[in-house]
């Protein structure tokens, strides 16, 4: 098992499976946003650049895949990718399994999305050794972050939940705030810990 892990550690930064990464995200992010399809028909223009959390999360990591490919860091993007892919990938894996708990009912879509946003959670989690991170990229992200999680709550244009959480919209908002300060936390941390043991 050790040097199962130690080749799929070492294959991270290879082209192959960066460009592997890359079409898969890519396509995750295109059905992403035919998924929101409906509710960005629903919400006033100058709001639906907030509205598709998840794609939006996804779209920003397959950028960065695609500056690795031509050699390229920009700490900014790193940031907001990391961020918020780790969130959005957590954040529909919990709200999917409440609303399994809640009774709604199980479907292979739900698995499905389950199944693929953890996966951005971890490849988050994977790459943030890479990124090239400071204050000021990680403060940009987190306003961004943040700013989106009042928009979704108090606007009211966060992703449609289980018809059995709509009741319980006010926690799933502070459980979201929360969530974000902890995929600040956890990308922040995550990359300081690899930084310094490079030194």
């Amino acid at each position: 098992m050790v040097w199962i892990w130690e080749w799929f550690r070492q294959s991270l930064g290879k082209r192959w499976f960066l460009w592997t990464l890359f079409v898969v995200n890519l396509l995750g992010t295109i059905y992403g946003f035919i998924w929101y399809g409906n509710q960005l028909a629903e919400t006033p223009v100058y709001l639906r650049p907030f509205v598709p959390d998840s794609p939006t999360g996804s779209g920003l990591f397959t950028l960065v895949l695609l500056t690795y490919l031509l050699g390229r860091h920009i700490p900014v993007l790193e940031a907001l990718a990391g961020i918020t892919n780790f969130k959005y990938g957590v954040w529909a894996v919990c709200i999917i399994l409440a609303g399994w708990i809640m009774g709604n009912e199980v479907r292979w879509t739900d698995i499905m999305l389950i199944v693929s946003h953890a996966g951005m959670a971890i490849e988050s989690v994977l790459y943030a050794r890479f990124f090239k991170l400071s204050i000021l990229p990680v403060g940009i992200a987190a306003l961004w972050t943040l700013n989106n999680d009042f928009l979704d709550y108090v606007m009211n244009i966060h992703p449609w939940l289980p018809a059995v959480l709509d009741p319980y919209s006010g926690i799933v908002g502070l459980f979201t705030v929360l969530l974000s300060l902890i995929s600040i936390g956890v990308i922040w941390f995550t990359n300081q810990m690899f930084t310094r043991n490079k030194v």
